[in-house]
């Protein structure tokens, strides 16, 4: 399984990445700071109670006096009320500002995702990019909103603290400070290791998500293959070592955790020694020592907080420079700004603007190459398609069938020469303006999670149910829908895994005759039809591509015998053209390729009737 994790988690804490998010975090400024006013009302009301308990021992517990004690059970009741709506209020506003900036973020990330080009797509996993925009942004939120909210606190209560102690007895609030360097030193030893192995299982825990899911999702191949020993081997490899860090984590932990108590228990101890002492020899007041008893013992969570909140901080700088590397990643093709203006561009578009397109497709001296590759695909290519021509495409794998329609459809652009729709380089519209005259059927259609009619109705949103049936009939997949239980109104699963892959076929057909495209993009569209689905599909091809520009790459030669034209492609280059009917005539590699694939399906038709 390949490891997308590349980012160095060792790095120090970087406020130039943190600047990135200050504009999702601005805009849930006004929750946050309601927040931190709350935070400040809780601080002081935790600073308050362990005064109250002294004055309750100087004026009640030990005169044993009843005297002002329903005055200070009224402020105790107050100050708890208080403390509870404090906690609502905080609670209330801290999940609001978590949600919305992690709607923020994941709509920011999602928005630009969807400018950006096919070739991102053709080299990022999926998985890849459902975690940066789920996971990572849901972690980012919850660290801004929970972490500036604790720490809110847990700074004003120890300066709250420190302050009071110093103004109530300063000898006292000296040793009770002086246990805060070591509590410091212990935290931040034992955070930086903690971190550093939390770091670790992060990584390995979303590669046991990935053997996970290779796992699940690939069932059927590692029984085929009887691979599920390896299978399970890979994956329990991965689980032992994230068990291996797991222990280190808990001992770390078990160690961490009881030396804080220790030094914070010494503190403790020490304000007891040299309390009592004054209150034996000096006859100091009692009050004062529950006092800082109790100040003494609070000091250990609000220390733990911030050290925690900051290397959290740290360790979550690997989610934002994982976000930010989506959001500042820039599309490979971008339309120019004058077109822009005229046209729109692809949430914004300026459809009075748009010229209609007839369908004629000319290359121009095309030198193409792929964005991460070296070696040209084409050089100087020229090819011209007129509307209404009926193109196949056919060659060995890798030839560059699909290079051609990919660059036909703009999702490459050429480095160098042109390509013309209807007399125009299509670089001087927009990529919205040439897109919406397609319609691409796949070779691997894929289908939105909702009904048939749904699926079909992306090729038009706003088409109504009898356009969406007429489409389905054009194509003949009304009949095949019929059969199914609910009709139009079938469930099509999960990406259509509820249907088989020729039905799948026939409604992305449907769905883009439903769109009625000038232009058409068959990618090997047949392929895995069967041979009664594939004779009802081609009546319908027959009939939708009369008038209509089309571009068919052709797994099954015989299914393109009516083309008006046939292109033979060989590493990028076309090295035949012509009608079937003239290419078998020269007999070249047209040739070859056609008899040997009949020979191929009369082989396969033998042995089915055998």
């Amino acid at each position: 399984m390949a490891d997308y994790e590349d980012f160095n988690y060792d790095k120090p804490m970087s406020f130039k990445i943190w600047k990135k998010m200050f504009p999702f975090i601005l805009a849930e400024r006004k929750n946050l700071i309601y927040c931190m006013i709350l935070m400040l009302s809780v601080a002081i009301v935790d600073v308050v109670f362990p005064l109250l308990l002294g004055y309750a021992i100087r004026n009640n517990i030990q005169p044993q006096s009843l005297d002002g004690v329903w005055f200070l059970s009224a402020v105790i009741v107050l100050l708890i009320t208080i403390q509870a709506l404090n906690v609502y209020g905080f609670v209330s506003l801290g999940v609001r500002a978590d949600t919305g900036m992690c709607r923020s973020l994941r709509n920011a990330v999602f928005l630009n995702l969807q400018k950006l080009s096919l070739s991102y797509y053709n080299k990022t996993p999926v998985g890849y990019l459902m975690a940066r925009t789920n996971s990572d942004t849901g972690r980012i939120g919850d660290l801004v909103a929970w972490g500036i909210i604790d720490f809110t606190w847990s700074a004003l209560y120890c300066i709250g603290s420190i302050i009071t102690m110093f103004i109530v007895h300063w000898k006292l609030a000296m040793i009770v400070c002086g246990t805060i360097p070591l509590l410091v030193l212990l935290t931040w030893f034992f955070q930086n290791r903690i971190l550093s192995v939390n770091r670790i299982m992060r990584k390995l825990n979303s590669k046991m998500t990935g053997a996970m899911n290779e796992g699940i999702t690939g069932a059927r191949t590692v029984k085929v293959l009887t691979a599920e020993e390896q299978s399970f081997r890979e994956y329990s490899c991965i689980t032992s070592e994230y068990r291996g860090h797991a222990v280190r984590m808990a001992r770390l932990r078990s160690v961490f955790v009881p030396m804080s108590l220790f030094i914070g228990s010494l503190g403790t101890a020490f304000v007891l020694g040299y309390g009592g002492w004054e209150i034996i020899v000096l006859g100091a007041d009692l009050a004062i020592l529950a006092v800082f008893l109790q100040y003494a013992g609070g000091f250990f969570w609000p220390i733990q907080n911030i050290a925690k909140i900051f290397t959290d901080f740290v360790s979550t700088q690997a989610n934002v420079e994982r976000v930010v590397d989506i959001l500042e990643m820039s599309p490979g093709i971008i339309d120019r700004q004058e077109v822009t203006e005229k046209y729109g561009d692809t949430f914004n578009a300026k459809k009075e603007n748009w010229e209609p397109i007839v369908g004629d497709v000319e290359f121009r001296n095309v030198t193409f190459r792929y964005p991460d590759g070296h070696k040209n695909i084409l050089e100087n290519f020229n090819l011209h398609i007129p509307a209404g021509t009926y193109a196949a495409i056919v060659g060995e794998t890798g030839a560059g069938k699909s290079t051609l329609v990919n660059l036909v459809c703009r999702f490459f652009e050429p480095v160098s020469g042109q390509i013309l729709i209807d007399g125009r380089d299509y670089r001087e519209r927009s990529q919205l303006w040439l897109h919406s005259a397609f319609g691409y059927v796949l070779q691997n259609p894929h289908l939105f999670s909702g009904t048939i009619r749904e699926n079909i109705r992306y090729g038009r949103l706003d088409a109504s149910d009898e356009e969406v049936e007429k489409a389905a009939a054009i194509v003949h997949a009304d009949k095949i829908i019929a059969r199914m239980e609910k009709g139009f109104d079938t469930e099509s699963g999960e990406g259509g895994d509820r249907l088989s892959t020729g039905e799948k076929q026939l409604i992305s057909f449907a769905r883009a005759v439903l769109a009625d495209p000038r232009i058409f993009i068959l990618d090997e569209a047949t392929s895995s039809i069967d041979t009664e689905m594939e004779m009802i599909l081609q009546e319908a091809v027959h009939t939708l591509l009369k008038s209509r520009t089309s571009f068919v790459i052709a797994h099954r030669l015989s299914t393109i015998r009516s083309a008006d034209i046939i292109l033979v492609v060989d590493e990028g280059k076309i090295i035949e053209r012509g009608t079937h009917n003239e290419l078998m005539q020269q007999r070249k590699h047209y040739y070859k390729l056609y008899t040997r694939q009949f020979e191929r399906e009369a082989e396969e038709q033998v042995l089915r009737n055998d």
